[in-house]
């Protein structure tokens, strides 16, 4: 069932409580971190996990829709639920596991979530995961050293981001911890700060112009 609209007011349905749980990974793993508000999830979305899944050799990719972007605004922004089934319905590998848990979690940021994270696994190597269209704003994220310093991350080629890499605070900071992209898959044995940038098919799609086209 869809969520009620009434004018600006959305009775959302309540998610189910699999959805509000860490996911589970064994010691060991390889596990790529790829959070986002997905409002709505796209194909290329999908993408960026695909590419993620083959060139870091992930075992298991954790897709978390997050309850909101606090650098976006939320006037427009989709249930949890709906944008957690939206994300279900688009993910076909079983490594890819859909999650919201950060939902059940006190106000927290990216970097807290990382935190909570590897303090509940701590024998787990993550890898966060981003789209390149998110690095240019990169550095207004709460505490986003700590996050550089905390994992190694995999930027994603997106269009018209190819050459962020080279532009943001991020990449022009942390430039020294560069990997090159042909050694990708060593990613989640470094030790951060470590970070990759990884090109590869693009997909045009983008949240912003499909909520406009549905708005229109």
């Amino acid at each position: 069932m869809a969520p009620v609209r009434s004018g600006r007011r959305v009775e959302e349905e309540p998610v189910a409580r699999r959805y509000l749980v860490m996911p589970h990974a064994e010691q060991g793993m390889i596990v790529g971190l790829f959070g986002g508000s997905f409002n709505p999830p796209h194909a290329g979305h999908q993408l960026v996990a695909d590419i993620a899944l083959r060139r870091l050799r992930l075992q298991q990719l954790w897709w978390m829709v997050t309850p909101g972007n606090p650098l976006k605004s939320r006037s427009n922004l989709a249930p949890l639920s709906e944008r957690i089934a939206a994300s279900e319905a688009m993910v076909h590998d079983p490594r890819i596991k859909v999650t919201a848990f950060e939902a059940s979690l006190p106000a927290s940021f990216t970097a807290q979530t990382i935190e909570r994270i590897r303090a509940r696994n701590p024998a787990v190597r993550f890898i966060w995961i981003m789209g390149a269209d998110n690095l240019m704003s990169f550095d207004r994220w709460q505490r986003w050293r700590e996050i550089v310093g905390k994992v190694p991350i995999a930027v994603i080629d997106r269009p018209g981001a190819t050459l962020s890499y080279l532009s943001s605070k991020m990449a022009r900071t942390f430039d020294y911890a560069r990997v090159d992209e042909e050694d990708a898959a060593t990613l989640a044995f470094r030790r951060a700060p470590a970070w990759t940038f990884i090109h590869g098919p693009r997909s045009p799609l983008s949240s912003t112009a499909l909520r406009a086209a549905r708005a229109g």
